[in-house]
């Protein structure tokens, strides 16, 4: 295929993604006088050997309501009967906490308005990318009101495109499907036990998020009826570990006593969990700190709060991320960007005006960025996309253009040509070179475009915890971060006395510029290495032509910039310059649209030891034939990743010590964006990589690694994890 068809051909394809991200929008709805349903999916595809999530959408109509998989005193749970291709499988329903609905002395558990029922879809890895999946659901609703209940019967159908690569959200009906994913109930590491007393059941549950703090009008929902009474209340205390709630038997307890476990959701102020009481004494811990406010019909509990917006959390997440920042200033990542700096600082060491307005300037360019990525970061997290920190790494165009900024800045400090290097009679210093006030703010932008997806360990909590606040104190936080960054080449600028210890300018400064552009030139490879990664073979061919043509642009300006070639010489090398310099540009863009090639980033060997892709039922199935499971969650633009892959996970020792343990390797790639590793991280309390996990057969939750790995906390990890 010509380089022409390709272009054409992903331009055909973007089209297609923008009139098609509705994920079979063709499908119509099916409606009854009481309810209307759709068949949706959450992302505008399926990608081969992925799990995509599918939803039926109710309408129901005011007055009537549908019910939860436990229904209550009356009514009947929603069934979904699929018919699918040849190795397409649909799950069972994620369901959200259902309300609670009273009606003439019976409680039911059910839904109301508009309803989101996920299911997970299992597509195989042989499905054909550019075909599409015919699914079909027969969805039986028992749709009832206080006077009578009808069972209406609809069949939804829906056609989910297959295409390679990962999808954006369904701009109608994604964001609200990933809501209901993210506050489904799930399990959270809560121990519970559950009692027969003579004045009722008695369920204690501590632990996990339970040992927060006051947890607020809470209630249990089983999973079966006859448990307990639901029509009555239920009340109950709290304590420093966690809560007591006292129930009246249902007629299945009271005959039978407590003959086993009993599962359901417990709802609390701090979100739903499901949980499973085994019979047996009340836990310590779970009383003596107070009552519990009284759970009022309608809702499964008090609306979960913001933990993280009172202003102890704040602070202590403020502090953390200034600490986070400094800390940054020592990652592998930020190394180049510190020639930067100091090409900067060695300029003006002995101008201590200059000095402090290019300290200045650089933290004013820090903070800028910092607060427009956290401002697209917060707004899209808003808007219900999937990002996280680190998200304008994704993006191949991002990483071309950056890579070729890199490579440009690094000619300009070798001295191939000069940016603004005319208008220096006029008065624009500044402009002249990298050092300035120009260039120093657009050095802090530098610095934290390419810097900031390499998390350090105290930025992570900081970033998680900023996430969840009000957009105020997140703006803030991130701001704490982008000051840390800047603090220390601020305090030098800003000091005389450290000022006067650097040496006198020279025409060393001239020889340390053009050693300090190394740095940038392997900056700029790894960009490019990224970019292949992303984009595949094709695209990275494009990228060097356009490299090759930008920096035969640069050397024409710069023998146009020459005094050597002033009049009608000088400009041809200036036109001719400009125009390579746009081809380079065109050749860019051709890069960013190549599709990508077989040999992109599913193709590309990974240092480590033998993995296969995460995915949550690849650790179900490890943990159920009782394997350790270790998972890391990397992208190739972090350099941290890299750096722990290197150091600790391909160690002989650690090959070693998996082999013997038994465990699964487990990889989750998010060089490209992944909504479900960006839901995975979320819900450990991350909102980028690195992270790493070790799950141990028995154990519901992870134990996290730090984040800066040594051979020895992988080896103790996955020997614990066996014991």
């Amino acid at each position: 295929m010509s380089l022409f068809s390709r272009i054409l051909l992903a331009a055909l394809l973007g089209l297609a993604v923008l009139f098609g991200a509705g994920g079979g929008a063709f499908a119509q709805p099916q409606r009854t006088e009481r309810i209307e349903g759709e068949l949706v999916a959450m992302s505008g595809w399926a990608a081969p050997g992925s799990t995509a999530v599918v939803a039926v959408r109710q309408t129901i109509q005011p007055g009537w309501h549908t019910y939860w998989r436990n229904p209550g005193d009356s009514g009947g749970a929603t069934t979904l009967t699929w018919t699918t291709p040849q190795g397409v499988k649909a799950g069972d329903i994620v369901w959200p906490l259902p309300e609670r609905q009273r009606l003439s002395g019976l409680m039911n558990y059910g839904y109301s308005g508009e309803v989101y029922l996920p299911v997970p879809v299992q597509v195989p890895a042989t499905a054909r990318a550019g075909a599409s999946l015919a699914l079909k659901v027969r969805a039986l609703f028992f749709v009832c009101s206080a006077e009578m209940c009808v069972p209406d019967e609809l069949i939804l159908e829906l056609d989910l495109p297959v295409r390679e690569g990962a999808a954006p959200l369904n701009p109608v009906h994604g964001a609200a499907i990933q809501r209901v994913l993210e506050t489904a109930p799930r399990p959270a590491g809560i121990e519970a036990r559950m009692v027969m007393e003579t004045d009722g059941l008695v369920l204690t549950a501590a632990g996990g998020p339970l040992a927060a703090g006051d947890p607020g009008p809470s209630y249990f929902f089983p999973f079966e009826g006859g448990v307990i009474e639901q029509a009555a209340p239920q009340t109950g205390t709290w304590g420093p570990q966690g809560l007591t709630l006292r129930m009246r038997p249902g007629g299945t307890t009271r005959a039978d006593g407590l003959s086993g476990p009993i599962a359901g959701v417990l709802a609390t102020r701090h979100g739903a969990f499901e949980i499973r009481a085994e019979p047996g004494p009340a836990l310590a811990g779970t009383s003596g700190s107070g009552d519990l406010a009284a759970a009022l019909d309608g809702g499964g509990a008090e609306a979960p709060v913001a933990e993280n917006a009172n202003p102890a959390t704040f602070a202590q997440a403020l502090l953390f991320a200034l600490l986070g920042g400094l800390i940054l200033n020592l990652m592998p990542c930020v190394f180049p960007i510190l020639a930067m700096k100091a090409a900067a600082l060695a300029g003006s060491a002995h101008d201590p005006r200059e000095a402090r307005r290019d300290g200045l300037a650089f933290l004013a360019g820090v903070l800028t960025t910092f607060l427009l990525l956290a401002g697209a970061l917060l707004a899209l997290r808003a808007a219900g996309e999937a990002v996280g920190w680190g998200f304008q790494l994704q993006s191949p165009p991002v990483m071309a253009g950056l890579a070729l900024l890199m490579l440009a800045v690094a000619l300009n400090l070798s001295g191939v040509f000069h940016v603004g290097g005319g208008l220096q009679g006029t008065g624009s210093g500044p402009l002249a070179r990298l050092p300035g006030g120009v260039g120093a703010f657009f050095t802090g932008v530098l610095a934290v475009v390419v810097a900031a997806p390499c998390t350090a360990p105290f930025m992570a909590f900081a970033l998680g915890a900023a996430l969840l606040m009000p957009w105020p104190m997140a703006l803030l936080v991130f701001l704490g971060l982008g000051l840390g960054l800047a603090l220390p080449y601020l305090a030098v600028s800003l000091t005389p006395g450290l000022l006067s210890r650097l040496p006198r300018p020279g025409p060393w400064m001239e020889r340390l510029k053009g050693l300090l552009a190394f740095p940038l030139y392997a900056t700029a490879l790894w960009l490019a290495w990224v970019f292949g990664r992303q984009a595949g073979g094709d695209a990275l061919g494009l990228l060097f032509v356009a490299g090759v043509l930008l920096a035969l642009g640069l050397w024409l300006t710069g023998q146009g910039q020459s005094e050597r070639m002033a009049g009608r010489r000088g400009l041809l090398h200036l036109a001719a310059g400009a125009l390579a310099v746009l081809l380079a540009l065109g050749a860019t863009v051709m890069a960013a649209w190549t599709p990508p090639s077989a040999d992109g980033p599913a193709a590309a060997g990974r240092a480590g030891p033998v993995s296969t892709p995460w995915s949550p039922a690849a650790v179900e199935v490890a943990l159920a034939e009782g394997r350790p499971v270790l998972v890391n969650f990397t992208a190739d633009w972090c350099v941290t990743c890299k750096i722990n892959e290197r150091a600790a996970l391909t160690s002989p020792r650690v090959a070693t010590a998996m082999d013997e343990s038994g465990a699964l390797y487990l990889v989750g790639d998010w060089t490209r964006r992944d909504d479900a590793i960006t839901a995975e991280l979320q819900r450990h309390g991350r909102s980028g990589v690195p992270l790493y996990l070790v799950y141990s057969p028995g154990s519901a939750e992870p134990r996290i690694l730090p984040q800066l790995l040594t051979e020895g906390v992988v080896i103790e990890a996955l020997t614990a994890a066996i014991d």
